[in-house]
């Protein structure tokens, strides 16, 4: 199993987590760096402090065991008093690391009780530069000691950094706790801070996506819909956006107007032209037909030429009825919601198929029971006439076509067309329901079509809250029809 790359994980996260995380670590970061510089700073005073109290133990000190310095006799190393409060040292100042001429040398303990150093530790005090300075030896066994030894290297003495390091941990561990706590606070502070600052983003994402659900391909449509007057303050980056997105709303429904109304002047021309041409051509065939009974009266070439008039207009009437018909759909008009017994239908559209064309196999796969659908009789009727004259037209002699009914989803019934047809190539089947869409082959203009049978079928269908799809590869093409069932 293929695993997600981690930068394709950072691109999905939202903008409120990428602003949190970005805040938590750079809170880390400045945290880090003060803890840093301050644990140094603390360590360098308590070194200097340490430093100052081995001035005072040295200045104390003198040459030597038993010596006398500048500040009165020098405690033997050698001789200790139990508890003796004459003999201990002062506070703060033991346990001492002395060395005395490269021969004695011992550990001190706030009484001045010695333990011999061994030689690996004298060897490491050995090593402290003979400066007169203050530095830091490891000694082994012992830890870390300050140490300032004499010009001549006789004499070291120092004091251990143990409390230093204890006060060091101490303070490091009071710092990560603090630093732990700080982060949950301001990263949960953050998360609130950050999600109240993007609200008003979320809700111009809300505008957006209301619009983007709106219908805006066809029919009037009204995109009243707006971002909020207190999200447009252009002072800020969200108001800006959302002052952008109305300006944006706002020409898109501008010209969303224009195009309805030029939809609408062109409907109304069609239906005008529809309505107004079905008199001249009923009055065309009239005359037609009546010439057509003295054809032995007139040359054959005036009788042939008055039978294709007769043909031309009978053609042409279907087509302003078909131009009618969608004007009348585009326009919106409400078409009947009753019971109608589909499988009627069918039967009846079927057998009418089977007279007009008897060089194709036309069969039925219905339920025994009858099927009914909510709709318009007619306008479901003029469907399957569609269908049925479609498969009639452009499929070759001796196709077998199956109208079959079925239950889909729940309170959906389901119609189907297919046949074992040569189907229709795939560069044309997304245009099939469009005005005037012609096929190639044997789907050609040869039948006299005029392109607008399927495209009628979905304006029917779609006026009744259905849907119709096509399926199609070579030798089998499916139409597929989903409308509302009647209640029971």
């Amino acid at each position: 199993m293929s695993s997600v790359p981690r930068a394709d994980r950072r691109r999905r996260w939202t903008l409120r987590r990428k602003l949190v995380v970005a805040v938590v670590l750079l809170l880390t970061v400045v945290l880090l760096a003060v803890g840093l510089i301050g644990e140094v700073f603390i360590q360098r005073t308590l070194v200097a402090q340490v430093d100052s109290q081995l001035q005072q133990a040295n200045n104390r000190g003198g040459h030597g065991p038993g010596g006398d310095g500048p500040h009165g006799p020098r405690p033997d190393l050698y001789h200790c008093g139990t508890n003796d409060q004459s003999q201990a040292l002062p506070p703060g100042l033991g346990p001492w690391a002395l060395g005395v001429n490269g021969q004695d040398a011992a550990v001190l303990n706030q009484y001045v009780c010695p333990t011999p150093l061994a030689a690996n530790q004298l060897a490491a005090l050995a090593k402290a530069p003979s400066n007169g300075l203050p530095t830091t030896v490891s000694v082994p066994g012992l830890g870390d000691y300050r140490v300032i030894s004499s010009n001549d290297g006789a004499n070291v003495i120092g004091l251990p950094l143990n409390d230093v390091d204890h006060t060091l941990d101490s303070i490091s561990v009071a710092l990560l706790v603090i630093a732990a706590t700080g982060l949950v606070v301001a990263a949960t502070a953050g998360a609130v801070i950050i999600r109240a600052a993007l609200r008003p983003l979320d809700r111009v994402a809300a505008t957006a996506t209301r619009v983007g659900e709106l219908p805006l391909d066809r029919g009037e449509v009204a995109l009243s819909v707006r971002v909020p007057e207190q999200d447009t303050d252009p002072r800020t980056e969200v108001g800006k956006v959302g002052a952008a997105l109305n300006r944006m709303l706002g020409h898109v429904a501008s010209a969303l107007n224009v195009r309805q109304e030029s939809e609408t002047r062109v409907r109304q021309f069609v239906a005008d032209a529809s309505h107004e041409l079905r008199t001249p051509l009923a009055a065309i065939r009239g005359y037609a037909e009546l010439s057509g009974r003295y054809a032995a009266q007139v040359p054959p070439d005036v009788s042939h030429a008055m039978r294709r008039i007769q043909s031309e207009s009978t053609r042409m009437t279907s087509l302003v009825e078909e131009l009618l018909l969608l004007a009348r759909l585009d326009a919106g008009r409400p078409l009947a919601r009753e019971p109608v017994d589909l499988s009627r239908l069918v039967v009846d559209a079927v057998s009418d198929a089977r007279v007009t064309s008897r060089d194709h196999r036309w069969q039925l796969a219905i339920p025994g029971e009858p099927v009914a659908v909510l709709g318009d009789s007619q306008a479901l009727h003029q469907v399957l006439l569609n269908l049925l004259g479609n498969a009639r037209a452009h499929t070759p002699p001796g196709t077998t076509v199956i109208t079959g009914i079925h239950n889909g989803n729940p309170g959906e019934i389901v119609l189907e067309v297919a046949d074992d047809g040569p189907g229709i190539p795939a560069e044309l089947q997304p245009e099939v329901f469009e005005r005037f869409a012609r096929g190639d082959g044997s789907r050609s203009r040869a039948s006299g079509g005029t392109g607008l049978g399927l495209s009628i079928v979905a304006a029917i269908v779609t006026a009744h809250g259905g849907e119709v799809a096509l399926d199609s590869r070579p030798g089998r093409t499916v139409f597929t029809v989903r409308l509302t069932a009647a209640a029971q």
